[in-house]
């Protein structure tokens, strides 16, 4: 499966998704003056690979800040993965947060109460 990539800005963050080793990559920040047009392209490439994931799907979320509008995208982009998770691949998602920073922390587990998708909240000294 072709692989899709942006380049990240200081508004949206990079996008590294591998449909052949099955790991999709977000880090920086997310605050799109349009969200909705930024995350389609990245749902649209989720469906795609929901046709023929791999066995393991890993999301790695680097993320240092998203804004409002792009946490109900990202929210959208959990929600298409639990349809992948169980008979199709096995999920798992590993929410990074830089360390003292308590609301991306918080925020991981408010995405893990959400979705039905396994997470790790990992504690790193920098994002990137």
């Amino acid at each position: 499966m072709e692989k899709f990539t942006i380049i990240g800005s200081p508004k949206t963050p990079t996008i590294n998704f591998d449909g052949d080793t099955g790991v999709l990559e977000f880090t920086g920040r997310s605050i799109p003056e349009n969200s909705v047009e930024f995350f389609t392209p990245l749902l649209d490439w989720l469906e795609l690979y929901e046709a023929q994931p791999k066995e393991k799907t890993v999301v790695d979320m680097k993320l240092e800040y998203f804004n409002t509008s792009s946490s109900k995208c990202i929210l959208d982009f959990f929600k298409r993965l639990e349809r992948i998770n169980g008979a199709l691949s096995e999920v798992q998602v590993n929410w990074y947060f830089e360390k003292d920073d308590e609301d991306m922390a918080e925020a991981g587990e408010d995405y893990e109460a959400i979705v039905s998708l396994p997470f790790k909240i990992i504690e790193v000294e920098e994002i990137y």
